[in-house]
């Protein structure tokens, strides 16, 4: 299965792909300290593909010429 921009992801998915753990997203999500959306279904918690790539963009740090 191909990855489109409407897959769903599992917190641990995007836990991996972010470098942090799930309990952080948990935190991310209770708190709103970071705007990640998030699909609830039930108990479940799933991230959108395009969700999770635009929140990575947005985080993209350019590097100044006199950065070291």
């Amino acid at each position: 299965m191909s990855a489109t921009p409407k897959t769903l992801l599992t917190p641990q998915d995007v836990a991996d792909r972010l470098g942090v753990s799930t309990t952080t997203l948990s935190t991310w999500r209770c708190t709103k300290r970071y705007p990640l959306p998030y699909v609830k279904v039930g108990r479940l918690v799933r991230y959108r593909l395009a969700d999770v790539e635009d929140f990575e963009l947005n985080r993209l740090q350019e590097m100044a010429a006199n950065d070291n």
